[in-house]
């Protein structure tokens, strides 16, 4: 194995080496197996065409657009030209699947499911890494700055896992970089022959030769590892990661600091929501007889970013004994307590704590953080609810419409916080709201007018099937559109009641479930459920229900309301009774349809436009047959450019003598090139009458064919040689004579060898490879040379 070919080999292992540190992130490993060959093919095309050889910047492109294929076999074959040749849906295809990739590594916890979008990030990276380090170690022979691009791949595996066995993944890490660095030494020194080393210690002993520089490589290797290992013991520790920690992303260590990462639960609320399977969730006994008001709060979401809500990164502390009173809460609001016992199913594993609000105190086992601005309860490294049975003492506000409406403003830090909205939301939205709210004297009534405007008058329908939007104007599709369902609703409510000023955010958790004939109320996965949540001063946050079929209608928004929790019957409810299941209908649900980036993916705050009628144009059938003739000729292209190539060398002998000398060097060309096609290579250091008997021995050729040979041969010689060239007549009948024999005395699969992979193809790739360089070298002649004047004066 060549040096060249054993540094790519090196190159190739520690890609692969430092990515074993990503193990640790996701459940499942299968994807290194994937990995694998695909690095393997990358490196293989690199050090092919760096023997052919060809320029640098055409190796690297030909790596990368093999990449390209690569990736889009694996991801995207149906969404390519037959299959392979990357389009323009493949490249819309990919960046759904990298948003979904990115919505998928912000919901769940390390080690993550191996989803499509995650692995395309993964083996993307990885590939992208390798081709870094191949392209500085290998292309341009630099093999110390190939370990930034693993250092990078490293780093980031290793701010995101738990930290537990960085150290082991570090060594393979480092051990293939110090075998990469081993590799380019040992190539260095092999291109100036026999190594000058010190007298043998011993008679006996082998002078030190090429040993001595592997030995002190390998002894500098492992100071330098042994180093790296030790120093960070005495440096200070540095707490977190890029997510700051695994599990539920709370920070690591069980004091009392840490923080919590932004997550997305939406995505498991809308599976939820679309099952075909509606399994109990959670298990209920509660102290209070009408459970209409028994939401069960997960999550606050009060980061909008014109697109979708998230969770801000907050701090988190250990759990109190008795939880604060909330935010804004005063004691002229009337309220009564509530007892809950709530028991977890062994599937539904959560990181967050689903909870009546708001909590006045916690009683639970584990390993559990508390988020003060939020009043949510957040598992620490894997702590989850799978199993879980825990009481929770709540508080049941009953505010009047009167205190709503007499409410003061907020605090100013409050209001600019949670009525903050990106400047790239679009115009509609705010003008909808000051539309649907004329006429209103105060934030409450604002936000009344806004709930109804959803759930009754705005025509607004309740469907989990819709496509769902993106980017800036999905709202404004929504408002247009006027179907979704909670996640919608609650995102549209909360951006226009902050348009309007009132603070706003939204909650995600469940809706109140059905009483079962024990005593207990069961909360199914369909009745999890998304709903805003407004701050009013004096009473803190308060829920509304904009979204129509689902939930109940809070007593204060109702008119001439009767002071109970129950819905106005002339509004939509889910259930006329007291205790309502937020159950959807059997139809609402994707399940049964293909999961498609485009269909059930992550909820945003609207639904996108309506697809066409979803027939192939004539440009697509076009398109497709263009496709087909690409895919045949690509494997027949190196057989037509033989057969057009031999056609002009062996064409009509031209009439000059000029002409009739190049006639004969080009017939000799194509005799040199049919023979390297049959597994004759040429020899350049030969002269033709050495060649062609070189031609005749190798090639096994009869005595006539043999004679064809030698006469082209002695045409040659006339024309290089001869003071007044007589080219012979009858050179392309001989060249033609001794393919003929070739072909012959080939076997099979050397015939079709040379018939559809002729080995002389590569003479393409060096030419193209020669005006490339001279393309560069006129440019920079031509380039203007900028001269530093001179200091001296006249």
């Amino acid at each position: 194995m060549s040096g060249r070919a054993r540094l790519a080999l090196c190159a190739a292992a520690a890609t692969l080496m430092a990515s074993c540190a990503l193990l640790p992130l996701l459940a499942e490993p299968t994807w290194l197996l994937q990995l694998i060959p695909l690095v393997a093919v990358q490196s293989g095309v690199g050090a092919a065409a760096r023997r052919v050889p060809l320029g640098r910047p055409l190796t690297v492109a030909a790596q990368a657009l093999v990449t390209l294929v690569l990736l889009t076999l694996v991801f995207a074959r149906e969404h390519a030209i037959v299959g392979l040749v990357p389009g323009p849906d493949t490249f819309r295809y990919f960046a759904d699947l990298l948003r979904q990739g990115s919505d998928d590594i912000g919901q769940y916890a390390i080690p993550a499911p191996l989803t499509d979008g995650i692995k395309l990030m993964v083996i993307g990276g990885v590939l992208l890494i390798g081709l870094l380090v191949d392209t500085l170690a290998v292309t341009f022979r630099s093999a110390a700055p190939a370990g930034l691009p693993l250092l990078a791949l490293y780093s980031v595996a290793a701010g995101l896992s738990d930290g537990g066995a960085d150290w082991l993944w570090f060594l393979v890490a480092a051990a293939g970089y110090l075998m990469l660095l081993l590799a380019e030494g040992r190539d260095r020194l092999a291109q100036w022959g026999r190594v000058f080393g010190g007298a043998p210690r011993s008679p006996g002993s082998p002078e030190p030769g090429a040993e001595a520089p592997a030995r002190t490589g390998r002894r500098i290797g492992a100071v330098a590892l042994g180093v790296a290992l030790v120093v960070p013991l005495a440096l200070p520790a540095m707490q977190g990661g890029l997510l700051d920690a695994a599990g539920a992303g709370v920070g690591a260590g069980s004091g009392d600091g840490g923080t919590i990462s932004a997550v997305n639960p939406l995505v498991s609320l809308r599976d939820s929501l679309n099952t075909n399977n509606d399994r109990q969730v959670l298990s209920l006994r509660t102290s209070t007889s009408d459970i209409s008001d028994m939401y069960l709060r997960i999550v606050s979401l009060d980061d909008f970013d014109g697109t979708t809500w998230k969770p801000a990164q907050r701090h988190v502390v250990g759990v109190p004994d008795a939880l604060p009173t909330p935010v804004g809460l005063s004691g002229d609001v009337k309220r009564g307590k509530v007892s809950t016992t709530v028991r977890a199913a062994g599937w539904y594993a959560q990181d967050w704590l689903p909870m009546p609000y708001p909590p006045s105190g916690v009683k639970i086992g584990g390993r559990w953080r508390y988020e003060p601005v939020g009043m949510t309860l957040v598992g620490d490294h894997g702590q989850t609810t799978s199993g879980q049975t825990y009481q929770v003492t709540s508080l049941d506000v009953r505010p009047t419409a009167r205190q709503l409406a007499s409410a003061p403003e907020p605090p100013a830090a409050l209001k600019r916080e949670y009525t903050r909205v990106p400047s790239a939301l679009p115009k509609v939205v705010a003008r909808t709201a000051e539309k649907v709210t004329s006429g209103a004297t105060n934030h409450y009534e604002e936000a009344v007018k806004l709930q109804d405007y959803f759930a009754v008058t705005g025509g607004f329908q309740y469907d989990t099937q819709v496509q769902v939007g993106r980017g800036p104007k999905a709202i404004a599709n929504f408002l247009e559109e006027k179907e979704g369902f909670c996640v919608h609703f609650s995102f549209a409510m909360a951006a226009m009641a902050r348009t309007l000023g009132i603070p706003a955010r939204v909650a995600v958790g469940f809706a109140p479930g059905t009483p079962q004939a024990d005593g207990t109320v069961a909360v199914n996965q369909k009745d999890a459920h998304a709903w805003p949540e407004l701050y009013f001063e004096g009473v803190g946050w308060t829920r509304f229900e904009p979204t129509p079929t689902r939930g109940t209608t809070p007593s204060y928004t109702q008119p001439q309301s009767s002071g109970t929790s129950l819905p106005d019957q002339d509004l939509p409810s889910k259930n006329a009774s007291s205790a309502p299941s937020a159950a959807a209908s059997p139809s609402e649900s994707c399940a049964s349809e293909p999961r498609t980036p485009q269909a059930c993916d992550s909820p945003s705050a609207a639904v996108a436009s309506g697809g066409g009628d979803g027939g192939a144009g004539p440009w697509w059938i076009l398109l497709i047959g263009l496709g087909v003739l690409v895919a045949l000729a690509v494997p027949l292209s190196p057989l037509l450019w033989r057969a057009r190539v031999r056609s002009a060398r062996l064409g009509a002998r031209p009439r000059t003598e000029e002409g009739a000398a190049a006639h004969t060097l080009a017939v000799w060309q194509e005799l040199t090139d049919s023979a390297w096609d049959h597994g004759v290579p040429p020899d350049e250091s030969l002269t033709p009458r050495r060649a062609a008997a070189r031609i005749v021995r190798l090639g096994q050729l009869d005595p006539a064919a043999g004679a064809a040979v030698h006469r082209v041969a002695d045409a040659v010689e006339q024309v290089l040689y001869a003071p007044r060239p007589r080219p012979a007549a009858g050179a392309a009948q001989d060249v033609r004579r001794v393919i003929e024999a070739l072909h012959t005395t080939a076997g099979t699969g050397a015939r079709l060898r040379a018939r559809f992979l002729p080995r002389s193809v590569v003479r393409v790739l060096w030419t193209a490879s020669a005006r490339w360089s001279n393309l560069k070298a006129r440019a920079t002649a031509t380039r203007p040379t900028l001269r530093r004047p001179s200091r001296q004066q006249g």
